[in-house]
């Protein structure tokens, strides 16, 4: 007999666990397939490159995010305009294009444009006929030497902030920076009232 106040036993033993275990024997047969697929994929592409379209550099949206650089979806109708290529051209040379974003940012706006024209002086770009040369296409000592890029190419490098270093003078450890604030803290809040005394004085002095 069982003693003390235990929970009476009552094992549920019979579930078929092996139906419930994920197994993943299929992880190397895989990857090889995966690696496969990608060297298909660069011979069907060839002479582009295998990571896509250029992308162009944009801020990430929200207060939190917006200090980061991250890849975009395409470059924007103006920015195509400022660097000199055409909205029907740029597709047919690998270049991304989004026609709905807009360009609220001049900094940003520059950045692309100078990425577009880097892109455009190293392009070498293929007839579409062997022997059948068009305005545009590259020269064939180029087409010769020419290599298909594999992997990312041009990548966004955020600039990492310059730090001073400054002594630190006995001004600085002298200056009570909480005191300070308080004294300006009390002066944005007697501004209002401030102003109006003195418009009054103002007035009483005219008369």
């Amino acid at each position: 007999m069982v003693k003390h106040n235990n929970v009476v036993p009552n094992g549920h033993f019979k579930k078929h666990w092996q139906n419930y275990v994920k197994t993943w024997f299929n992880q190397p047969a895989r990857k090889t397939r995966r690696r496969l697929a990608r060297q298909k994929k660069a011979l069907k592409i060839f002479p582009r490159p295998t990571s896509g379209p250029l992308r162009p550099v944009v801020h990430g949206q929200t207060l939190k995010y917006n200090m980061k650089q991250r890849a975009g979806r395409g470059f924007s109708l103006e920015e195509l305009k400022a660097a000199g290529i055409s909205k029907k051209q740029a597709p047919t040379i690998g270049i991304a294009v989004d026609h709905r974003r807009r360009n609220r940012s001049l900094e940003c706006l520059q950045s692309n444009v100078q990425r577009l024209k880097t892109y455009k002086a190293k392009l070498v770009v293929f007839p579409k006929r062997a022997r059948k040369f068009k305005t545009g296409d590259s020269a064939p000592e180029e087409l010769a030497t020419a290599t298909q890029i594999q992997g990312p190419y041009m990548r966004i490098v955020r600039e990492t902030p310059i730090v001073d270093f400054v002594k630190v003078t006995e001004e600085m450890k002298s200056f009570n920076a909480y005191a300070k604030l308080r004294v300006e803290r009390t002066n944005k809040r007697h501004v209002g009232a401030r102003m109006k005394k003195a418009a009054e004085a103002e007035k009483e002095e005219k008369k």
